[in-house]
């Protein structure tokens, strides 16, 4: 009998330890953190802006994505997500590219039939995700940029928000997640002037993976926030 997120379940482990991390920068180039249209000139690495993806190159069964994970990261989240829920395609997007190598090479050497990682920068939006396609989102501990000066790269923004809405099916949920609260202010007040969300009671998070920054989070006590929302 097929699982699914609602259901409680005995979650499966992948032994990290196999893949040692290379030293991989926090921060991406600068430039990935704003639109490719803002740009002047093109002497710099970006990452392609397809208007479409074949799904066969991604995914075994060569269907779309079922879930959308908004700066992936090193992959722990996306990886077991895949792993525990094997009938749901998952794709990350990530704005470094050591860590979409990173978690493309525990893809294939896990043999996971069900996910995939693309070096692609969310703030250009999703071109090559089909309206009313995806089942849920998730935006878990994205770089606070707590500088004034760098609150201009964080992707949170109407724009973002209105491609969300696009891709997710009607009663789609969108999981957010961070341990700063001023971000999870920004994050508040720009859904509250955004408008089209509805905002579900927590105790309806229905997600039992845990990012590594989740897990140290509870190792060290330190609060943090979820917001769980449906379209």
């Amino acid at each position: 009998m097929k699982r699914n997120l609602d259901e409680s379940v005995s979650l499966k482990r992948i032994d990290f330890s196999k893949y040692p991390v290379p030293r991989i920068r926090h921060h991406a180039n600068a430039v990935l953190y704003l639109p490719l249209s803002q740009h002047r000139g093109s002497n710099f690495s970006y990452p392609a802006i397809p208007s479409r993806l074949k799904w066969s190159e991604f995914f075994t069964n060569g269907l779309q994505p079922d879930f959308i994970d908004i700066g992936s990261g090193l992959g722990k989240f996306l990886v077991e997500i895949a792993v525990n829920y094997p009938q749901k395609n998952i794709l990350g997007v990530e704005v470094r590219k050591g860590a979409v190598e990173w978690t493309d090479n525990i893809i294939k050497g896990e043999d996971i039939p069900n996910a995939a990682v693309i070096w692609y920068s969310a703030v250009n939006g999703f071109p090559f995700i089909d309206s009313c396609s995806i089942e849920k989102v998730f935006y878990l501990f994205p770089d606070p940029w707590v500088k004034k000066r760098h609150n201009k790269r964080r992707a949170f923004s109407f724009s973002l928000l209105e491609e969300i809405y696009r891709i997710l099916k009607p009663e789609g949920r969108f999981y957010i997640m961070t341990d700063v609260e001023e971000v999870d202010v920004y994050h508040k007040e720009v859904l509250k002037l955004y408008g089209k969300f509805k905002k579900e009671d927590e105790k309806k998070w229905d997600v039992d993976i845990r990012t590594y920054q989740e897990e140290f989070c509870i190792s060290k006590g330190i609060e943090y926030s979820k917001l769980l929302l449906v379209k």
